[in-house]
């Protein structure tokens, strides 16, 4: 499927109730984690030792999890809690009924440092054939393989600009989706509203922020 080299290969599973030793504070994620999730295979490791690249300054290691689900609609928290809990950047490979869907988030280490991640938003492609699911490693340090892997996922979401900064790709995709919010909250005000002077002035912001939304 990705065909990552032999010397990668890890093939481990990973027994769910690794993780539930720190779901007692949120039930309802356990819940979710008990019953959407059928398996966990640690499929391979990305890092300087298994790899003929040399480590980023920012990702010391890419783990490749399969996660076999019950359902299609998984809840995005399951995977926040498997990144807080491994120190590492994680491509997971969600797997259903034999359709495949790569998920990775823009992650990053928290502002308190000591080895802690926070997850800003995660990145997904459609649901694919084992075969038709192609991920390229490309790039010559780990920081460049997880940035690249991240842009293949995002696809045309994140955007490809000389000089542009991943987590600058990342912040302008964020406000392109909050002009985005706005623009549609305007237009289904400019709907209900019957006074004439109010909906011009309405509209004239909607063409503002348009313009924004274009610049982008």
């Amino acid at each position: 499927m990705l065909g990552l080299p032999k010397s990668t290969e890890f093939n481990k599973r990973i027994p769910k109730q690794k993780f539930y030793e720190n779901l007692s504070v949120v039930p309802a994620i356990r819940k979710v984690f008990t019953e959407q999730i059928k398996t966990i295979y640690w499929r391979n490791k990305l890092a300087a030792t298994t790899l003929n690249i040399a480590p980023g300054k920012q990702v010391t290691e890419i783990e490749v999890f399969e996660v076999q689900i019950v359902s299609l609609d998984l809840d995005e928290n399951v995977l926040r809690l498997i990144d807080r809990e491994i120190p590492y950047h994680i491509l997971f490979l969600l797997e259903h009924d034999g359709k495949y869907q790569a998920v990775m988030g823009y992650k990053e280490v928290a502002g308190s440092g000591k080895g802690s991640f926070k997850v800003d938003r995660y990145y997904r492609t459609e649901w694919l054939c084992e075969e038709d699911l192609l991920l390229h490693l490309e790039g010559l340090t780990l920081d460049t393989v997880y940035e690249n892997f991240l842009r293949q996922i995002a696809g045309e979401k994140l955007s490809v600009v000389e000089n542009m900064t991943l987590k600058e790709s990342v912040e302008q995709q964020k406000l392109r989706e909050q002009l985005e919010k706005q623009i549609a909250a305007l237009e289904t005000k400019m709907k209900k509203e019957k006074q004439l002077n109010r909906r011009i002035e309405l509209k004239a912001g909607i063409k503002r922020l348009r313009k924004n939304l274009e610049v982008l």
